[in-house]
């Protein structure tokens, strides 16, 4: 039997049906699938490898061949409702550009990734003065894909940035369900293994209106 990873159990939740989807670094596309019988959505994915590709299309999925660094710049403004980067982020090289292209052709981006602030990976570097091998970030360094490691604060403060509004987040730990929390408190930073957020273009003022909402609650992940 196939185990769901529980951050697609979040983004099936938070995914509307019948929605225009790109899952970018979609793999061999057990998202994809998972979306396209349970929500009904009209999917897309980018893989850069051949190997997921054939996967994907295997499935019946509409997957392209693709780097997300360079060919998201080919997708016109507002093509999908959501663009999709599941624990992706961290190994593309221009996580900046990629982030504002998935807001440029969505009108929400869906990004989990591995918080290399939980007290795990500080308590390994602490202890044994060597990069932590821990659930979320499985691989030795010499082998990892991994080039832009970040943590919870590191990344709210990229969508600050670029005046990214935060409509809901969720933290992960082991194997547990995902727990809808605040970003903006300090605490989840020590707290989540891994962190999904839904993002949203904002002005200004929203954006600071956003900032001061209080935690996310699960009604968030209902959609």
């Amino acid at each position: 039997m196939t185990t769901t990873r529980e951050d697609f159990r979040e983004i099936l939740r938070l995914v509307r049906p019948g929605s225009r989807v790109l899952d970018v670094g979609c793999g061999e596309g057990a998202l994809l699938d998972l979306l396209a019988h349970d929500k009904q959505v009209d999917g897309r994915g980018l893989e850069i490898s051949a190997k997921g590709v054939a996967a994907c299309m295997a499935r019946g999925l509409s997957v392209v061949q693709g780097d997300a660094d360079q060919d998201l710049d080919h997708f016109p403004d507002r093509t999908f409702d959501y663009a999709i980067l599941s624990q992706t982020l961290q190994a593309t090289r221009q996580p900046r550009h990629v982030l504002n292209e998935l807001l440029r052709i969505a009108d929400r981006a869906i990004v989990s990734f591995p918080n290399f602030g939980h007290w795990r990976v500080r308590w390994s570097l602490l202890s044994r003065g060597r990069m932590p091998e821990t659930k979320a970030l499985p691989m030795p360094w010499w082998s990892t894909p991994n080039i832009h490691l970040c943590t919870l604060v590191d990344f709210l403060a990229l969508t600050d940035d670029l005046n990214v509004r935060v409509d809901a987040c969720a933290a992960f730990a082991g194997t547990g369900p995902g727990r809808p929390i605040n970003p903006s408190s300090p605490l989840e930073n020590w707290r989540a293994e891994s962190c999904l957020f839904m993002l949203s273009r904002a002005t200004p003022a929203s954006a600071a209106t956003a900032r001061e909402l209080p935690p996310a609650s699960g009604d968030l992940f209902d959609g």
